[in-house]
C-alpha cells in the first residue's frame, strides 16, 4: 500500500524515532544525543522526551531521560498478537531440557534480531535476553542465518547502513568478509558464531521456513566457549537443532 504524504502523521513518527534512540549501549540519554540519534533538531526532540515523560513511558532526572518499563507494553502486546512465539516455546523448551543448553528464536528488524521466544538453561551472555531483546545481525548467528536469507544486494544494503562495531577481537566488520561468511551460511544451511558477540559466547543457528521454503526466523543454541573445537561443537547440537527445523517446518509458521 502507497501511503499518501498528507495521511502521514509526522508527530508520531518523530515520537517514535525518539523511543528508537535509546539502546541497550544507550539507555541515558541527554536531549541532544537523542535529537543526534533521532536525526531531529534538538527543540523537536525536547518535545518528544517532554510528551514521554509526561505520559510515563519515560524519566527524567533534569539532564537526562531514560525509558520506563511502560514502554514494554508496546513491545509485550505486539508480541502476544504473533502466533510465532506461542508456536515455538514447548518446541524451545523441550530442545533446552534435551541439549542441556540455552534456546531461542528470533525474526530480522532490519539491522537487528529480536527474541520473540526463548528457553534458557544458564546465562551465557552479560546481559539478560529475553522476548524483545535485541542484538546486532550482523555478528548474531540467528542474524547471519536470517541475512543470508535475504538477496545479496539487500544483506550488502543492511550491513552498509552504519559503521559495524568490533563487540570483540573475533567480530567481522568487513563487509566483504561478511558477504563471503553470508554466502557460506546459505550453503550449508546454519550459522556458527564464535565469540563474536561476547568473549565467553558461541551460538549456533539454523533457518525456520515455511511452507514455501521461506525463512521466516531462525533457531539457535548459545553455550559458554570452552576449549572444544568448534566443529565438534556443531556435531554435537547441529543435529538436534536440524530435527527441531525438519518439525516446525511441517507446521505453518
Amino acid at each position: 500500500m502507497q501511503m499518501k504524504e498528507r495521511d502521514m502523521m509526522g508527530s508520531l513518527a518523530k515520537g517514535l524515532k525518539v523511543i528508537e534512540a535509546f539502546s541497550v549501549e544507550r539507555p541515558r540519554l541527554s536531549i541532544t544525543e537523542t535529537a543526534e540519534i533521532a536525526g531531529l533538531d534538538r527543540a523537536t526532540a525536547r518535545r518528544c522526551l517532554l510528551t514521554l515523560a509526561e505520559l510515563g513511558y519515560a524519566d527524567y532526572d533534569g539532564k537526562f531521560f531514560t525509558i520506563t518499563p511502560r514502554v514494554l507494553r508496546l513491545g509485550t502486546g505486539c508480541l502476544a498478537t504473533m502466533p510465532l512465539p506461542r508456536l515455538v516455546q514447548p518446541w524451545l523448551d523441550r530442545l533446552s531440557q534435551e541439549i542441556g543448553q540455552s534456546t531461542s528464536v528470533s525474526i530480522l528488524d532490519e539491522a537487528e534480531i529480536v527474541y520473540v521466544a526463548r528457553a534458557a538453561q544458564q546465562r551465557v551472555m552479560s546481559i539478560a535476553l529475553m522476548p524483545g531483546s535485541r542484538l546486532p545481525a550482523y555478528c548474531t548467528s540467528m542474524g547471519r542465518v536470517l541475512l543470508a536469507a535475504l538477496d545479496e544486494q539487500r544483506a550488502r544494503q543492511i550491513l552498509s547502513a552504519k559503521p559495524l562495531v568490533a563487540r570483540t577481537e573475533n567480530t567481522l566488520t568487513d563487509i566483504e568478509a561478511l558477504m563471503r561468511e553470508l554466502a557460506a551460511t546459505r550453503a550449508r544451511g546454519y550459522a556458527q558464531i564464535d565469540q563474536e558477540v561476547e568473549i565467553g559466547l558461541r551460538s549456533l543457528a539454523v533457518p525456520l521456513v515455511n511452507a514455501r521454503g521461506q525463512t521466516m526466523a531462525a533457531l539457535n543454541v548459545g553455550l559458554p566457549a570452552n576449549q572444544e573445537p568448534m566443529q565438534e561443537i556443531v556435531g554435537k547440537y547441529l543435529p538436534a537443532l536440524l530435527r527441531v527445523q525438519s518439525e516446525l517446518a511441517k507446521i505453518s509458521i
